[in-house]
Formats: structure tokens, sequence, C-alpha cells
């Protein structure tokens, strides 16, 4: 389209145009009803994804609580080594279960994505120290494996707590925002 052609059309849509100025408040009544579309919108998408998410986090939850509570006759662990070492894995795996129960006492939709998170974690976490506890087979006394061990267990309680005080910051913040 050549620029004599666009002039043209606009000449003669000159007085077509709408040239009224709107109402006083138009913007913060436009943006205020943006932000209601919004946010009705963005929990719509949330809360199909929210059952989901506490399905998937309830099956993780599972899972895991069966693997940690899970013992073979036939496989060797760090209770297997001495009665300190059983005392140790003992004390760990009461941790590990309050923890996880402390998580999955957490209901709200919001935080089970970073519980999900954490339990993928800690089925890592396991898969290594069923890889550790393979090597403790073929060497019973290697230090550096026992060590390994009881750092996976530390490693795993880390990852509970951060993600507890994850959830904890997300609530500070969610009531310092209720409140303003």
């Amino acid at each position: 389209m050549s620029k004599n052609t666009l002039d043209d059309l606009f000449k003669n849509l000159e007085n077509d145009f709408d040239t009224d100025r709107p109402d006083i408040g138009h913007k913060e009544r436009f943006a205020q009803k943006l932000n209601i579309q919004k946010s009705i919108s963005s929990n719509r998408k949330n809360s199909f994804w929210k059952p989901f998410i506490g399905i998937a986090a309830s099956i993780v939850l599972i899972v895991s609580l069966f693997i940690f509570t899970s013992k073979k006759d036939n496989t060797i662990d760090l209770a297997s080594i001495s009665p300190e070492m059983a005392k140790t894995e003992t004390l760990f795996m009461a941790s590990l279960t309050r923890e996880l129960e402390n998580l999955n006492s957490e209901d709200m939709p919001e935080y089970q994505e970073l519980i999900v998170d954490a339990l993928f974690q800690l089925q890592i976490l396991e898969e290594d120290y069923n890889q550790l506890i393979l090597g403790l087979k073929e060497q019973p006394n290697d230090e550096l494996i026992l060590d390994a061990m009881i750092l996976n267990f530390q490693s795993r309680i880390n990852v509970l707590q951060d993600t507890k005080d994850q959830i904890k910051n997300l609530k500070k913040t969610n009531n310092q925002i209720s409140i303003i």
C-alpha cells in the first residue's frame, strides 16, 4: 500500500474517529478489572493441577516410607556392622520418619510442589544409599563407605529441613502480603 493510499484512507475516516476522553478513574477501573480477570484465570489454572500434585505427593510419600521402612534380610546395612552403627541408623530413620510426617501434614496445595520435589530428591538419595550398601557388601569395614552412608542420612534430613524452612518462608510471605 502506498503512502498516498494511506493518507487518503485516513482523510476519508477523519470524522469517524472517536476522540472523546474517558471518564476520570478509567485507568484504575480498567486495571482493577484486569487484575480480577488475571486472578480468576490463574486460580482456574492452579486449581486444575492441585489435585494431581497432591496425589503425586502422596504416592511418592508412600513409596518413600515403604523404601525407608523395608529391610531385606540378606542385605548388609549400618545396623549389621556394629551396635553403635545400628543405633545411629535407628536415630536417623526416626528423624527422617518424623520429618516426612511433618511434611505430609502440610495440606496446602501451593506447598505440594515443594514437597514433591523434596520427595524426588529423597528418592535419589535412597538410590545412592542402595549403591553404598552394595559397596558395603564387598568391603564391610570400609570407613569411607560408612561415612558416606551417614552423610547420606544427613543429606536426607537436610533436604526435609530445607523444604520445611521454604514452606515457613512462604507462609510468612503470604501472611505479610495478606496484612498489606
